[in-house]
Order: structure tokens, then C-alpha cells, then sequence
């Protein structure tokens, strides 16, 4: 096998550039740019496969010419689209010093876009000796071969036809996301042609999209569509990383779910997706997890980042140790303008060509962690992506986390992040599940000062920095978690069959079984659950922020019990569309919920109601009442109180105002609605005990001002209604009284 062939010949021509190219492979007249960073290397080279060579014995080997900072380049002549490729990298093995550089390796472009093949689990993917248990010694460097056993990267070409594709530009006030998994969606829908279900493809398919259309959403997140594979610890056990969040290439989509067989096809097949959701009206969100690499801890893999300059990628300790703050191995160091640059320019790659409206980041906290590993809002990749004329227009989410120290910062990012809020899902399920299965056992439960706070917008984590409520992405559940369905349905979690002897997944959930774990024929029991899954799902589509649905959630999709299956592609976590009466009129509520929702600007605000006049009257912007139709005053605190009503005011001559009234009690309560000076009534929208149809009023459409209304346990919505004011937020003991409302 020739290892240094002419290739530095042709390199030589270009001696004497004093800035390396662009990263990654560029097609240019001839052949081909290759530009790469390995810092503390010795040498790098480029080897070329052929097209259907899965053991490697194609590879030509050619050495890049060039070096300036850190960056090795040069050009390949020859090279076109289509072209198998990877790394080799010559340098120091000296783990104490964070250096891992072994040729025998070949190595992924961290900037390749597209990947063929897998990685095929083995001691030829570790950098160093290891036994059959994949364990061994760190000092001693592997001389096995990775050839045969990992993807290579592949040139693609950029001619999509887009058809004069534009964004759907959904304001945040109008947005509802939807978390969907691009398998597990159409897995199972028979209305997607069976060899779609599961892909790309299948998830833009007309029978998919009527599905997204008619529930009323305006954004579906995708969770990570970014080439990862398979942790070693889940081959072992025979099963494989379903969700996704274990990244082996940032510019490279996830190969399997594509129905298309060829890395340029699965290319292009994610960007006809994103064409014709778009077509639809639907903007498209990537959940994208630059917190970690694929690679593990030292002791794992060496796939890229790790062989090519662990120093500059991974956040490491003064031995060359993973300081990790993700639990999955390794942290990337975001302070190093290299990897700033690379998860700026993934970013940039998806919306100038995929088109995406924005992201989801992971573990958001990891990258924000600064030179003394604490959280800096101001750090400089947060400052980049705020400043950056693309990134700056799309919609960033951030998971306010990391299982650092001092890691949840609910609250701390900078706008214009939207965050999810987590004190929003464990408010409701404690108002909901956690009170009403404490009040069974005579124990005592919360009031509703917690809950009111979040169904205003959560102005005690989001009020800084003029962010406004949008800033909160309220959401019950996600894709880890018990599911809402089983959230009322198990107590415990039931998790055996990810082989981790049910030890693996939170066991705080915040859930409860209704007298039943799981299945169950019990009537009462039933209906008892699906009581409170229309309480959850009311609370949450009538909230103001950002609502976040799951999918499946509107169906009443279980995992029966299981709250982590990140390693089932199986129907545990596939939406099943076979659907039974209950689970039908669950989806006719939820849409019924978002129809609401959209035809109310009042609970869709983009700024905060704190209790203003609005008009002549002294109509207040935002109000709270008690069951007497009088405004709550010092009554937060009485014990037992379950019920609250909330007004918001008309936002706009001609639009109406909304009325949400709000009863944890398990028994009905006679309600007096609030006076209005400036309407003349209010009708029924939506109630829990509407089984999902649209409610009549208990007696003409038009309710008097002073309506005696018998008010069943949960939520229920009407409009119009004049005025209402902020809740206290805690953690003050006794909320300020100003005005006769509260402030």
C-alpha cells in the first residue's frame, strides 16, 4: 500500500498561503480542497476508498502538503462527487497530555457530509489495546486497523432543486412544537406505503402531514437526524441508541432513516422533507447535540475528534482526563475557537442548505460552561450564535441543563433563547397528578399560587432582559419520560427490557396509576385517568408561552411503563395508529384545545400582563378570581384552595378576551364568573368534562355577567371576559397588593 504518494507534489503549488481553506472537502476545478485541524499532529493523510469497498483494501493514501495554525490542507486532484474518504493522523500517544494520535486509525472529517457504512463494534475501532470486554490498558496504542470496521466520509454535491422553497416564519406566539422522532412517527401508520414508514420520506408523506395539519401545530422538532451510532455498553446488550443523541458527524444526516440506499440520496431525501413540510405550513426544528461526541471518555472509541486532537475538541483536566459534564463520557470545548467554529458552521449548514427553522440544543448548559467550567451567559459561542446574521433569525431552544455543577439554569439563557420549562411540567404534574393522589391519601396538597405563575408565562424565571413569555416552552412531557398516557397510568417505572435491570431512567415522575399499575378494564379507574390526561393537556394549550407536544400524546401513545427507551426500535416507543375510542376523542381535544388556542389572541401574548388598565374602565390586563367571581386578594394561601379563575383582558378592539378557570378539587364547585363592564357574557369553549366535542353552555349561548356556573374538576376555557392580574411569584410568602390586584 503506497503511504506518501505525489500527492505532495500537487500540494506544492499551493505553498505559501498563509490562512488554510474552508473545513472539510470543497470541490474545486480539478479536484478537490481538504482542510482539517489536528493542532498537535505530525502529519495528516488523506486516504480515498472506492465506491462498495467495505474492508478498505482500495484505500490510496495521500499526505496533505500544507500547515498553518493547527489546520493541514492541500488539494486532490482527481477527487469528485461520490468520493469515499478519511483520515490518518500521525503524532504523539501520550494520554497524561491529552494526545492520542494513532495512524493506524482511520478517522472521520468532522465535516464530512454525508457518511457510508457503520460502525462495526470491535477492538479495532479502540485507539489503544484492548480485550474482548473492549477494556485495557490507555498507555499502550492499538496497532489492529479501524479500516473495515468504521464509516468513511463522502463527497456530495449541492443541487437540490428547492422550487422557490421559503420558510413558514411562524411568529412564537403562534407557535406549538411538536417533538416527533423521524422512525417512530410513521413506523406504524398505514397510511404511509410501507417501504416510507420510519424515514425521511414517510414522515412528509400526505397521510403524515394531514395528521400534523389537522392537530393544529406549527413546528415539528425532529430529535437528532445528525449521523450517531450505537454506545458500546448497548451493542453489547444487543440492542442499539434509538433516540439519536450520540453524534458521529454534525453535517451529515442520519443514513437509516432514509428510504434512500446512497448517501447522496439520503442527503437529498432530508431536504425534500423539509421542502414539503414547509409546503404544508409546518416549520421544521433539529434537537442537535454538540454537548458530546460518539467517542465516549478516553477509554472509548477513536472514530474523529479524538484521534485527530483530543486536546483542542474535549474539555480535559491537567492529565488529559474528560472533565464530563453530559454523562455520556466527554464534554467538547466550545472555548476553543476551532470547535466554536465547527458547531457554528453545523449550524449554519443546516438552515442555508436544509433549510430548518432552528434548533433544539441539548445539555444547552455544556456549552455555555467558560474557562472556569461555570456558566457564562455571555460566552462567547452564546454571544456568536445572538450576533450571527443567519443563526440570530431562527428559533434557538435551549434545554436549560447539564449534570454539571450547578447545572440547571431554568431562566439564564440570553434572548432571543426560548427555553424549556421544566418548573412548568413538574408544576402541572404536581397540581394534577401529585395533589390529587396526595388528597386519596389524606395528605395535604399545594395550592394554585405555583400553577397560576406558569399559566401567565413564568414571569419569575423569564422577566429579565425583556425576553417576554415566549421565552418559556411549557411542556408535560418529552421524549424521556413516561409518556402522558402513562403518567396516570403507572406509579413506577418499567424499564426491564432496556437490560439494565430497571435500573436506568428517573424514578421522580411525578405520575400516578389511579388505583391500577397499568392495563386496566376498571371503568372508574379509566375515566378517572382520562380525566386528568384532558386536565394536563388543557393546562398546557392554554398556558401562555410556547406549548410543546409530544408525539403520541394526543393519542394516548403508552410505552407501558417504560420511561427511557432510548435503546427500543420496537413498538415501545412507535406511535401505534390503531386507535380505540378514548384514544380518538383524546386526539378530537387536543385539536379542539389548539383550535381554541388559535382563535384566542389573548392567551397568546408576546408580552407580560401585569395587571395594567387596558381601557377607560379600569379593565386590568391580567386578573385572578376566586370560585365568588371576587379577585383572589390574600386568599393564595387558604388551605384547601383548589380553585382560581384567570382573565385575560380583550388584547385588541374586536377580539375577545379568555376566561380559564382552573378546579383541582375532585368535586364539582358552584363558580360565580367575574363581573364585566365592557361585555356582555361569556360562552363555553372548551371543558374537561366535553369529552374532547365541542361544549354547549348549561343553558343559553350567552351566559349573564354574574353566571352561577356548576364548575366539574379541571380546566375549562370561555371567552370573552374583561380583564384579569399577575399571580404572586414565589418564592415571596405574601403577594403586594396594589390597586386591589395582584402585582
Amino acid at each position: 500500500m503506497p503511504t506518501r504518494p505525489p500527492a505532495e507534489v500537487a500540494a506544492a503549488a499551493l505553498l505559501g498561503r498563509d490562512l488554510a481553506p474552508p473545513p472539510g472537502v470543497r470541490l474545486v476545478d480539478g479536484g478537490a480542497e481538504v482542510s482539517v485541524y489536528a493542532g498537535h499532529a505530525e502529519g495528516v493523510e488523506v486516504c480515498l476508498f472506492d465506491e462498495g469497498d467495505t474492508t478498505g483494501e482500495s484505500e490510496r493514501r495521500f499526505s496533505l502538503g500544507e500547515r498553518a495554525h493547527g489546520w493541514w490542507f492541500g488539494l486532490l486532484p482527481g477527487v469528485a462527487t461520490g468520493q469515499r474518504y478519511g483520515l490518518r493522523v500521525h503524532g504523539a500517544w501520550d494520554p497524561d497530555q491529552g494526545l492520542l494520535h494513532n495512524p493506524a486509525k482511520l478517522l472521520l472529517d468532522p465535516y464530512a457530509r454525508a457518511l457510508d457504512g457503520e460502525v462495526r463494534w470491535g477492538p479495532q475501532v479502540f485507539g489503544h489495546e484492548v480485550d474482548a470486554t473492549w477494556q485495557g490498558d490507555l498507555d499502550v496504542p492499538s496497532a489492529l486497523d479501524s479500516r473495515a470496521h468504521v464509516p468513511r466520509g463522502v463527497v456530495t454535491h449541492d443541487g437540490f432543486d428547492w422550487e422557490g422553497d421559503t420558510p413558514p416564519g411562524h411568529s412564537r406566539s403562534d407557535t406549538v412544537v411538536y417533538e416527533a422522532h423521524v422512525r417512530n412517527q410513521t413506523r406504524l401508520h398505514p397510511g404511509v406505503p410501507e417501504e416510507l414508514r420510519g424515514t425521511y420520506a414517510g414522515l412528509a408523506h400526505p397521510a403524515s402531514v394531514e395528521h400534523l395539519t389537522s392537530l393544529g401545530v406549527t413546528t415539528v422538532e425532529l430529535l437528532p437526524v445528525h449521523a450517531f451510532t450505537h454506545e458500546p455498553h448497548v451493542v453489547r446488550r444487543g440492542l442499539v441508541n434509538h433516540w439519536g443523541y450520540n453524534t458521529l458527524g454534525f453535517h451529515a444526516p442520519h443514513a437509516a432513516y432514509a428510504a434512500a440506499r446512497d448517501p447522496q440520496g439520503a442527503v437529498d431525501e432530508v431536504k425534500g422533507m423539509v421542502k414539503l413540510l414547509h409546503r404544508a405550513g409546518l416549520e421544521v426544528l433539529l434537537d442537535v447535540v454538540y454537548n458530546h461526541t460518539a467517542e465516549q471518555g478516553r477509554e472509548g472509541a477513536t472514530l474523529s475528534w479524538r484521534g485527530l486532537d483530543q486536546r483542542a475538541y474535549y474539555r480535559l483536566d491537567e492529565r488529559g482526563r474528560d472533565i464530563d459534564v453530559t454523562g455520556c463520557g466527554n464534554t467538547l470545548d466550545l472555548r476553543h475557537p476551532v470547535v466554536c467554529r465547527m458547531v457554528l458552521d453545523s449550524l449554519r449548514f443546516w438552515v442555508e442548505e436544509y433549510h430548518v427553522d432552528g434548533f433544539r440544543f441539548d445539555l444547552a448548559v455544556a456549552l455555555g460552561r467558560g474557562r472556569g467550567d461555570d456558566f457564562d451567559p455571555d460566552h462567547p459561542f452564546l454571544v456568536a450564535l445572538r450576533s450571527d446574521p443567519v443563526l440570530s433569525r431562527v428559533k434557538l431552544v435551549a434545554e436549560p441543563w447539564d449534570l454539571g455543577l450547578h447545572g440547571w439554569r431554568t431562566g439564564q439563557f440570553p434572548p432571543p433563547f426560548m427555553e424549556w420549562n421544566d418548573k412548568f411540567r413538574d408544576t402541572a404534574r404536581r397540581f394534577w397528578v401529585v395533589d390529587a393522589h396526595a388528597r386519596t391519601l389524606g395528605l395535604h396538597d399545594t395550592g394554585p399560587e405555583d400553577l397560576a405563575t406558569r399559566l401567565a408565562g413564568s414571569r419569575d424565571l423569564f422577566g429579565s432582559r425583556d425576553r417576554g413569555p415566549t421565552a418559556s416552552v411549557n411542556f408535560v412531557t418529552a421524549h424521556d419520560g413516561f409518556t402522558l398516557a402513562d403518567l396516570v397510568s403507572y406509579d413506577h417505572k418499567h424499564n426491564e427490557a432496556n437490560g439494565e435491570h430497571n435500573n436506568d431512567g428517573s424514578p421522580h415522575n411525578g405520575s400516578w396509576n389511579h388505583g391500577v399499575e397499568g392495563p386496566t378494564d376498571d371503568p372508574a379507574v379509566l375515566e378517572a385517568r382520562q380525566r386528568t390526561l384532558r386536565a394536563l393537556l388543557g393546562t398546557l394549550l392554554l398556558a401562555t408561552g410556547v406549548p410543546m407536544l409530544t408525539a403520541g400524546d394526543e393519542l394516548g401513545r403508552t410505552q407501558r411503563g417504560n420511561n427511557n427507551p432510548y435503546c427500543l426500535d420496537d413498538a415501545t416507543s412507535w406511535v401505534d395508529w390503531d386507535l380505540e375510542p378514548w384514544q380518538r376523542d383524546l386526539l378530537e381535544t387536543t385539536r379542539r384545545l389548539l383550535t381554541v388556542r388559535r382563535s384566542l389572541p389573548a392567551l397568546r401574548q408576546r408580552t407580560w400582563r401585569l395587571g395594567h388598565p387596558v381601557d377607560e374602565h379600569g379593565t386590568l390586563d391580567l386578573e385572578w378570581y376566586a370560585e365568588d367571581g371576587r379577585p383572589m386578594g390574600d386568599r393564595w394561601g387558604e388551605a384547601g384552595r383548589r380553585l382560581v379563575q384567570m382573565r385575560h383582558a380583550a388584547p385588541a378592539d374586536g377580539e375577545p378576551g379568555a376566561l380559564v378557570v382552573v378546579n383541582g378539587a375532585p368535586e364539582p364547585a358552584e363558580v360565580v364568573l367575574p363581573n364585566g363592564a365592557v361585555t356582555g357574557g361569556y360562552r363555553l369553549l372548551w371543558t374537561v368534562t366535553g369529552h374532547g366535542h365541542r361544549p354547549e353552555p348549561t343553558s343559553s349561548p350567552r351566559s349573564p355577567r354574574r353566571r352561577r356556573w356548576s364548575c366539574r374538576p379541571r380546566v375549562s376555557a370561555s371567552t370573552p371576559c374583561p380583564s384579569t392580574a399577575e399571580p404572586p411569584r414565589r418564592p415571596r410568602a405574601t403577594p403586594e397588593r396594589v390597586d386591589g390586584a395582584l402585582r
